[in-house]
């Protein structure tokens, strides 16, 4: 059973990129319109390790939330990341997502596997310094993928989407401080 399936009736865009947010040197737009309904930025933060900056992570929602359960709840959110480092390849983000689907689930996700192969499939073409992933997340369609504004996908699954979600905001994230600020705490 194949996961992917065509996005044709969803729209992204960004409405009132002058009033965009700086973080890290890259401008975090403050709304996103998914399908006509505006999301509004939550938080941004950066991804660094050994002292170098990753990308830029920003969290949308429609009504802000401090806790990954709201966020959860919440019918879509959009976690955007904003490639800030050439160092960065399609090698090392498929190593730290896997990393971070097993971290969200406790080292249990065998029960959303399938979904994960296809979502890394996302992930192969080059990765370069300024790239733009968006993941939109909705309870009823699943996940979306773009890749600087091109429709890449869709990976059905509310488990998935929960465990995508986590990666960044639950209890063993990409980085504290970078959940910290996601959820603006």
């Amino acid at each position: 059973m194949k996961k992917l399936i065509p996005l044709g009736a969803v729209v992204l865009s960004v409405i009132s990129p002058v009033q965009a947010k700086e973080v890290a040197g890259v401008d975090v737009a403050e709304t996103l319109v998914i399908s006509g309904t505006s999301l509004h930025l939550n938080g941004a933060g950066v991804r660094s390790k050994f002292f170098m900056d990753l990308y830029v992570g920003s969290l949308y929602l429609q009504n802000k939330q401090t806790q990954l359960t709201q966020v959860l709840q919440q019918p879509q959110a959009v976690v955007r990341l904003n490639i800030t480092s050439g160092m960065i390849t399609s090698e090392k983000m498929t190593d730290a997502i896997t990393e971070g689907f097993e971290l969200a689930t406790d080292d249990n996700a065998v029960s959303i596997e399938q979904q994960v192969n296809a979502f890394m499939a996302f992930f192969v073409q080059e990765i370069k310094k300024g790239d733009q992933f968006t993941f939109v997340t909705s309870t009823t369609m699943g996940v979306m993928t773009f890749k600087n504004g091109q429709e890449l996908g869709v990976i059905k699954g509310e488990s998935f989407r929960q465990a995508l979600l986590k990666i960044w905001l639950g209890d063993e994230p990409a980085q504290k401080s970078l959940r910290k600020a996601m959820l603006d705490q």
